[in-house]
């Protein structure tokens, strides 16, 4: 069965071009009516307040039959993503996906970046992916159905040189997404995290051209759509680019116990770092308190 979003408002930030883009025209062709945010700012977040490039997308959304608006909000700015949200809701009466895409980068080696650099990439990707879905929330809560992605990256889920900023706020946006699908789960919200592989203009200049040839931002497009989609799963990673799909999971070893006495020592957990590391039994927890029971378990079974 076909992925439709007929009836559904769509909100996707930093849509000006790249992945942005690329997910509201899947998003418009499949008949979504879609919110195209753009600063139209450069890649390390400096900007002179176009619209030319939302406003672009709108025109290619509209020219291929579908409804579009563009919008100007800094996702750092919350009174400006309140406008927007109103502006949505006045023309269309009801959110219901968010894509967190709009980003920057001031990539400098942990030694040389300055606080400024690693604060205001921290507020554009995180913070902004908190003000524009504190924006959606209640509205979701409300029509009882959201769908809510976040853009994370393989330099947030395991690191990359010269990236200790852009690593902290793309790991961060996990976090947020793994607390938001349980509390949003009762209210039909479904949140999902994107680690996208793709040739834009953040990562053009780190590749041959060859390679941006096969890491084309539509390569990405349909991991988004799914996870926005009627029948989409939550709090999930899902990895793609060049046409490849993978699920990202946060697993936990089984472990030890050593006990509370005289046994529990950093010198035993040298000694059984091989068991404590062995991931044969390895679970997925799905939220904080299963990692407590998990222990407790393991506690019992060592008793008997």
């Amino acid at each position: 069965m076909s992925i439709n979003f007929e009836d559904r408002v769509a909100i996707v930030t930093g849509a000006g071009g790249g992945l942005g883009r690329c997910h509201a025209l899947d998003l418009a062709r499949r008949g979504a009516k879609v919110v195209v945010n753009d600063l139209g700012g450069n890649v390390d977040g400096s900007s002179d307040g176009s619209l030319s490039a939302a406003e672009t997308v709108v025109e290619e959304i509209k020219a291929a039959g579908g409804h579009a608006m563009a919008s100007g909000a800094s996702v750092t700015d919350r009174d400006q993503v309140a406008d927007m949200v109103k502006d949505v809701m006045d023309k269309y009466g009801r959110i219901d996906i968010l894509i967190n895409n709009a980003g920057i980068l001031r990539d400098k080696s942990f030694t040389k970046v300055e606080d400024e650099d690693f604060r205001m990439v921290l507020e554009v990707h995180l913070m902004g992916s908190v003000n524009c879905t504190k924006a959606v929330w209640e509205i979701m809560k409300e029509q009882n159905y959201g769908r809510i992605v976040m853009t994370s990256s393989s330099s947030g889920l395991y690191g990359n040189f010269g990236q200790t900023n852009y690593g902290a706020a793309k790991m961060g946006v996990v976090g947020l997404m793994n607390t938001l699908k349980l509390e949003g789960a009762k209210y039909n919200i479904k949140c999902n995290a994107l680690a996208p592989l793709a040739g834009t203009r953040m990562t053009e200049s780190l590749m041959p051209g060859e390679v941006i040839e096969q890491i084309k931002p539509e390569f990405v497009t349909p991991a988004v759509t799914y996870m926005v989609s009627e029948d989409a799963p939550t709090g999930v990673i899902i990895a793609a680019g060049a046409g490849v799909f993978t699920r990202v999971m946060v697993h936990e070893t089984k472990g030890v116990y050593l006990g509370t006495g005289e046994d529990m020592t950093a010198e035993n957990i040298e000694a059984n770092w091989d068991q404590i590391s062995d991931m044969t039994d390895a679970e997925l927890c799905y939220q904080g308190g299963d990692q407590t029971m998990k222990v407790f378990k393991l506690i019992q079974e060592k008793s008997k």
